[in-house]
This record gives structure tokens, sequence and C-alpha cells, in this order.
């Protein structure tokens, strides 16, 4: 669309679909614990939705991690001459966003997300702890202060941390638009 035609669309309820995917890329030195690499693939299809009322926006993701096997884990060196195989159950992930356009460019928003699985095994036994449930809550606010030039300040804290710590982000961006307002 022109930015004319884009700035006078209305938006009713929209459906997407993707797909991630990581390959296993970094090296990848099985008898390293910490690794630059994963030696496995991943992937992650997501289904959104969102629905406009007014000057209310609801977005809604609900999406799955997936891994292969890495049939070379810890294998040689100090842990183990003996081959071993990591095994990751899927990650399920849900994130909303509920935000309100004060006029364009002018917005907020309050957002949130929650993931949950990825337990491990290694040759069939489970890893004790390797269970993952983890959730953020935030928010946003873009604010313009030219026809081409508005600021974001944004800021999450965690609310779950099953693995890894809670931890609070904040953050500022600044956006210039080469497109500008239509008239």
């Amino acid at each position: 669309m022109a930015p004319k035609e884009f700035a006078q669309w209305k938006q009713k309820t929209i459906v997407g679909a993707s797909i991630q995917v990581l390959a296993p890329t970094g090296q990848y030195d099985s008898s390293h614990l910490i690794n630059a690499g994963n030696n496995r693939w991943g992937f992650k299809p997501e289904l959104g939705i969102s629905q406009r009322w007014h000057n209310w926006i609801l977005d809604g993701y609900a999406g799955v991690w997936l891994f292969t096997e890495n049939n070379n884990y810890l294998t040689g060196g100090q842990f183990s001459n003996e081959r071993k195989t990591l095994k990751q159950s899927p990650i399920g992930s849900v994130e909303m966003h509920l935000s309100y356009d004060v006029k364009p460019r002018l917005w907020a928003s309050i957002d949130g997300n929650y993931w949950y699985g990825g337990g491990t095994t290694v040759n069939g036994v489970t890893k004790i702890g390797s269970l993952q449930a983890n959730s953020r809550i935030g928010g946003t606010i873009s604010i313009p202060f030219t026809k081409h030039q508005s600021v974001k300040f944004s800021y999450s804290d965690g609310e779950i941390a099953r693995i890894g710590g809670t931890f609070k982000t904040a953050s500022f961006a600044w956006q210039y638009s080469w497109v500008g307002s239509p008239k």
C-alpha cells in the first residue's frame, strides 16, 4: 500500500502463522559443557491473532519449540567416552499485548508471556531441574516528537523464573521514519 492508503486502512481481525528455524551452527565440541554451537536443530511454529476495537488492539501468539536430538552430548574429554544422547521435550509459549493508540505514533502497551516445558533426558535418564517455566510482564510507550521521529521506552520484569534469574530490563529506542505522515 502507499502511505496514504495504509493510513486510511482500518484493521479488523488478522490471523497469521510463522515458523522459526535454528540450524546447528557454531562451533560444537562434545567434550565441553558450554559451547558456541548446539549440535541440533530447533523449530518453532507459531500462530498469532490481532484484533482492533477502536483505539485498542489485542495481539495473542501461541507457539511451541521442537528440538532434534543431540547424539554427541558430552562425549569424550573429562565427562565420558560413552556416547550420550540429549533429548529435550517441547517448550510451549504464549504471548499477549494490549495496546492503546492515542494518536498516530503515540501509543502504549502492556505485555506478558509464559513458557513451559523443555525437560531434558540424557540416554533416557531425566535431568532433574531441567523443566522450564518462565514468564515476564512489562510495558512500552511510544512518543512522537517530530513528523519523522519518535522515542520508545520499555520496561519488563520476570514474574516466574524456574530456570535462570528474575531480572528487570529497561530500554530506550529512537525511531526514524523516512516515509512521514500522509496528509
